[in-house]
């Protein structure tokens, strides 16, 4: 592996276990067994290399959701892979991370914030004109309004101040939090399939 790809992929897995204003360049550098002066050979401070964790982990991100909703079967189908999938994804990030990047790194944060505000609003959209003209979720759903709200919880799931990290673990809120909006979208038709994908048996 590239000794550049080796830097991006060490400080992914330092920022994702222990938040990113903790890790120092001194750190990554000792992860990787190189001097510093190798570091800064490839990215000129800690900012920049941030940026660039973060772009390349988005362009990741967008080719496993693209995915995703090529596989999947229908619109309901392609929510809960989706909301497995990030379940999968945030327990094993530090609360701290998202914290960080907003705070302190705001190149690296509106890297994130255009990727949210343009590729994830797409596909949210996409994913309810979907569901409707398979007779999935309701007909008369305003998607430009949910799919800006479904946006803006991403942001609400990561804020301390309304889930603090010591009592809401991130899998917990990520599970109810895209439940009740996928249950809010759907028909009859729509919440079998729901029962279904996720294993619930309930009474009729």
């Amino acid at each position: 592996m590239e000794i550049k790809d080796r830097i991006l992929q060490s400080a992914l897995l330092l920022f994702t276990r222990n938040g990113i204003k903790s890790v120092s360049m001194d750190d990554i550098a000792s992860d990787l067994g190189i001097s510093k002066k190798t570091l800064y050979k490839w990215f000129d401070n800690k900012d920049d290399l941030v940026s660039a964790v973060i772009g390349g982990h988005l362009c990741r991100v967008q080719g496993e959701c693209e995915g995703i909703a090529g596989e999947a079967d229908n619109a309901v189908d392609e929510m809960v892979r989706m909301m497995e999938w990030a379940e999968r994804q945030f327990s094993q990030v530090n609360p701290n991370t998202v914290h960080d990047l907003r705070k302190y790194y705001p190149a690296a944060w509106q890297l994130f914030h255009n990727h949210k505000s343009r590729y994830i609003l797409t596909q949210i959209q996409d994913n309810l004109h979907r569901g409707m003209k398979e007779g999935l979720y309701r007909a008369n759903l305003d998607v430009e309004v949910l799919a800006r709200l479904r946006l803006a919880q991403i942001d609400i799931l990561f804020d301390p101040d309304i889930f603090p990290n010591a009592h809401f673990g991130q899998s917990r809120v990520q599970l109810a939090c895209n439940e009740h909006f996928l249950l809010g979208l759907v028909t009859l038709k729509g919440h079998k399939l729901v029962n279904v994908y996720r294993h619930v048996t309930e009474e009729e």
